[in-house]
């Protein structure tokens, strides 16, 4: 018996490493944009993931005058850059889906809606600081936070909040518990 230890053939990942860069996504940049890219490389005061976007983009460039030969395959690029294949991708990607727009592929996409809705809304605001203008209840001189704290417990159009919140919340409107 003879035990025979078979390599085993790439995977279709790895092939596709190997291969040159796919053409369906190609990176064109104009003098200009290559231009200001160069700039912000060099520069160093731009934060490190613009500075990696735009190295990526400047190695992808079909119309770089100062290659010799063809376009460098996406594994060249990374090692290149420093990143996983799959940042090179995900910036091609990003450089195609948004019209090859650079500025847009390098910059960080801005959020549309926060992490968490807000509980202080203006209307919440108002009736706190209603609440505070109005008398302290019987047996109080004036309004404290955590008495505001407690009676907001109480109204149940308005969310629970915290004495700290609340606190900040009259500040923010510039209203003082005397």
């Amino acid at each position: 018996m003879r035990c025979s230890w078979r390599v085993p053939s790439p995977s279709a990942r790895q092939k596709q490493v190997m291969m040159s860069r796919s053409k369906s996504r190609p990176v064109v940049l104009s003098p200009a944009e290559r231009e200001r890219l160069k700039r912000l490389v060099r520069t160093g005061s731009h934060p490190a993931q613009q500075v990696r976007r735009a190295r990526i983009l400047l190695d992808l460039d079909e119309n770089d005058p100062h290659r010799d030969g063809p376009v460098p395959t996406q594994a060249v690029v990374a090692e290149r850059a420093g990143v996983h294949v799959d940042s090179v991708v995900k910036v091609s990607k990003a450089y195609a889906e948004r019209g090859g727009d650079v500025e847009a592929t390098i910059s960080r996409k801005k959020r549309q809606t926060p992490p968490v809705e807000p509980k202080v809304t203006g209307e919440v605001e108002a009736r706190l600081i209603a609440l505070a203008c109005s008398q302290p209840p019987e047996g109080y001189l004036r309004w404290s936070l955590r008495l505001l704290e407690k009676h907001i417990v109480l109204i149940d159009d308005i969310p629970d909040l915290d004495h700290s919140t609340i606190g900040k919340t009259l500040k923010r409107g510039r209203f003082v518990l005397i």
